[in-house]
């Protein structure tokens, strides 16, 4: 074995070892306190509702009291409304506003949690469950683990180290949050403890074909019509082999398309052959949200960081007060030349 190797090899078993303290230190302050705030970020995606509803299922199944929540607006994306335990959360204006032990979930950033940023200040305790790399460790407790495909796969470790038995209900919840952060077992995340953990949900007998048909398939023609105009405006940069796309305000008013609908536009257009790099920039009432993706090493993570957001190497998003066309031009300008 090289020298770089045993380092590599060391530095892993370091990094798994402070996973399992934290890990520990998370069971143990659940398990003992008396109540629950669970929270996840503002317009959450399948990972961030599957996590929090997970452990909030579990918990009130346990006879620990929970509250689950995450900032306006509210009403979630249509094709997470399958989700069992939508009904049992808690509207952001009615979450305690100094909570004994917070958890928040797939949360970079107390910033992403809006109005609900109060509580997590507030918190007695504050655990962060989370796998993205660019998290602050904001929490008092961080279980961070960049490594893990989803934070559905830390909450699973977190369930077990409870010693809380899973539920059919659970098990759908950390499905969706499998399946959506790996792009149904598509992206590089696909590890075998990710399948080693869809074949444990799986055996509680989950609707598969139809949770993927509604999380992945099923779109309004509304919005099929809005993506095609999506599309047909692309640009692209060979230079950079980047390619991007915009929706605006008054784009989503002429097809009569919520803005929480075109989630999945990003990943129509990483499908270009041409691009490594995708983004889509949509207008929204805080900024110009801009979604990224990269289908190959280049970290569009670090691009979403310098523009004041975050996420992965191969996705990450911000938010910018900048015009669309601006930003879409510095966008372009952040990227490197590819060589050819």
């Amino acid at each position: 074995m090289s020298t770089s190797d045993a380092r590599r090899r060391a530095e892993d078993r370091s990094a798994e070892s402070t996973v399992g303290s934290t890990l520990d230190q998370a069971a143990a302050a659940i398990a003992s306190a008396p109540s629950l705030a669970l929270a996840c970020h503002h317009t959450p995606d399948g990972d961030a509702l599957g996590s929090v509803l997970a452990l909030h299922h579990l918990a009130l199944a346990n006879g620990k009291e929970s509250v689950a929540s995450w900032p306006e607006p509210f009403p979630v994306a249509p094709h997470y409304e399958f989700l069992p335990g939508l009904e049992l959360a808690t509207k952001p204006a009615d979450f305690p506003s100094h909570p004994e032990l917070m958890v928040t979930f797939d949360c970079g950033s107390i910033g992403r949690l809006a109005e609900l940023g109060v509580a997590a200040r507030n918190a007695r305790e504050l655990i962060v469950v989370d796998h993205h790399a660019t998290n602050d460790g904001y929490g008092t407790i961080n279980l961070i683990d960049p490594d893990a495909a989803a934070s559905a796969v830390v909450v699973r470790r977190l369930i077990d180290r409870l010693g809380w038995e899973l539920t059919r209900v659970a098990a759908e919840c950390l499905y969706t949050g499998l399946i959506c952060d790996t792009g149904r077992f598509q992206y590089e995340v696909t590890t075998p403890e990710v399948f080693s953990l869809a074949e444990e949900l799986a055996t509680f007998d989950l609707p598969i074909a139809s949770m993927n048909r509604q999380l992945f398939e099923e779109h309004r023609l509304a919005y099929l019509r809005l993506a095609g105009m999506a599309l047909q405006r692309a640009v692209y940069d060979g230079e950079r082999r980047f390619v991007a796309t915009w929706v605006t305000a008054d784009d989503l008013a002429e097809f009569g398309v919520g803005l929480d609908e075109t989630e999945g536009l990003i990943d129509l257009l990483r499908r270009t052959t041409e691009a490594d790099v995708s983004a889509v920039l949509k207008e929204t009432p805080d900024g110009v949200k801009v979604s990224m993706r990269a289908v190959n090493e280049f970290d569009v993570g670090q691009v979403a960081i310098a523009f004041g957001g975050g996420g992965h190497r191969a996705s990450s998003g911000f938010v910018s007060p900048m015009g669309v066309h601006e930003l879409l031009e510095a966008l372009r300008q952040s990227l490197p030349v590819v060589a050819h």
